[in-house]
């Protein structure tokens, strides 16, 4: 079947099996060749093989939950949004998530994904207590930071490529109510962006959206949003009696894919001054629901079709704290001269870590969509560059694109990644068209 990540791009002629227990997993793996698949929100061609792509989607179950630690017990398959639906009311939220809840909790593990309070809590691998890892016999493993130790290391943040993930236990935290106390703070400039980021480290929550067209004494101008899990004296009289009940929301639906021309120089420059006034209309503290928080495009069914039918690619990078001023400064001018068509870009200031293959380090870390072009893939080449003299890497789970001397030139530790694939037999066991791609 074609096969593609959310960015529908590239797309792969791929064979794909979905096991309904152990013992067909098993057999699956032994042919070789291998990558587990949740359910297809990495971007690019991460979790797709063209000889053997393993949907996971059929590992659906909650096996335990301790309600005194919040310690969650399930497979690997299990969608996050599941787990939100089922926990929420009694309180327990995930302690990191990404922007979009319809991952399963075994790409947030391969992914070591990160949320807005990654400069608190760091990573969701932090909040991964064991794992039980497939590897290219077809035994499975139990693994933790006590217990092989080096599997579950690499395999955290490790793409899939170390084995397939079958079970994890992994942390919640306890919340009183399904509210987030929100600030909204428009900023000038990429100078003001980053000082509100270095003020505000104290709340739970940061995340700002740049106008990546904007020039001149407006570069980097942005919406900083904060924010903080309100309690229950936080919220007014009529919320109290039921504090994790929400608005019912309208999906939307993007029902077909739009025509290239759409995103152009014009649509996009006039989007994003919109967006901002509106945004600058909306500044201060209010009360925000969890789910238009943390999953604002989870509420458009299908929206990667915007981008048209040849797709997008997102370009995530992160920059070390000493470099992040001018390497975001040169990116953001580099993409304003280009002068069309991104729409969405997202900053977030990362904490220590310290993490074999995942992908944060302490510094800024910059998101971004472009449509599929030879113009705007030329354009991220040169955004590499630049990536590279200020010593940042990229983020494998968002990558469709890059070259394997790129990644050695980003990551110093891709290296000691692909040793250790070898010496495992976890190369050619485990491999997906990104690993070919990027030589790992």
């Amino acid at each position: 079947m074609k096969l593609s990540g959310w960015g529908r791009f590239p797309v792969h002629d791929a064979a794909v099996f979905s096991p309904g227990g152990e013992a067909a997993l098993r057999e699956r793996v032994r042919s070789g060749l291998a990558i587990a698949r949740g359910n297809g929100r990495a971007y690019g061609d991460s979790a797709v093989s063209c000889a053997n792509t393993l949907d996971m989607r059929h590992f659906n179950r909650v096996l335990a939950f301790d309600d005194s630690a919040g310690q969650l017990v399930a497979e690997a398959g299990v969608l996050l949004s599941d787990v939100i639906a089922t926990y929420l009311a009694s309180g327990w939220f995930p302690s990191v998530t990404p922007g979009t809840k319809f991952v399963t909790i075994g790409g947030m593990i391969a992914a070591d994904v990160h949320g807005k309070n990654h400069h608190k809590v760091g990573s969701f691998g932090r909040f991964v207590d064991w794992i039980e890892v497939m590897g290219p016999d077809g035994q499975v493993r139990h693994c933790s930071r006590d217990d092989n130790q080096d599997l579950f290391n690499w395999t955290v943040g490790g793409m899939g490529l170390t084995g397939v993930i079958v079970r994890a236990a992994f942390r919640l935290q306890k919340v009183e109510t399904g509210w987030i106390k929100q600030t909204l703070i428009p900023v000038a400039n990429l100078a003001a962006a980053m000082d509100a980021f270095e003020r505000y480290q104290d709340v739970t929550y940061s995340v700002a959206w740049i106008d990546c067209l904007a020039t001149g004494p407006a570069l980097g101008r942005s919406l900083v949003t904060l924010g903080d899990h309100a309690s229950r004296t936080d919220l007014p009289a009529n919320r109290q009696r039921a504090p994790f009940d929400i608005p019912k929301k309208r999906r939307l639906t993007v029902p077909f894919d739009a025509p290239g021309f759409a995103l152009n120089r014009f649509t996009a420059r006039l989007f994003n001054a919109m967006y901002y006034r509106h945004g600058a209309r909306r500044a201060g503290t209010t009360l925000v629901d969890w789910d238009s928080y943390f999953y604002p495009l989870d509420a458009i069914l299908d929206w990667n079709r915007i981008y048209g039918r040849k797709g997008f690619a997102q370009y995530q990078c992160v920059l070390p704290l000493n470099t992040s001023a001018s390497g975001l400064e040169a990116l953001l001018k580099r993409i304003s001269r280009a002068g069309q068509g991104c729409f969405l870009a997202v900053l977030k200031r990362f904490g220590a870590q310290e993490s074999p293959f995942s992908f944060p380090m302490e510094g800024y870390t910059l998101a971004l969509d472009f449509p599929v072009t030879k113009k705007w893939l030329a354009l991220m080449d040169e955004l590499d560059r630049i990536v590279i003299d200020h010593g940042g890497r990229l983020y494998l789970a968002k990558d469709s694109r890059m070259s394997a001397a790129t990644l050695r030139r980003t990551d110093a530790r891709a290296e000691a990644f692909a040793e250790m694939r070898l010496n495992s037999a976890a190369r050619p066991a485990f491999m997906s068209q990104q690993a070919e791609r990027l030589k790992l």
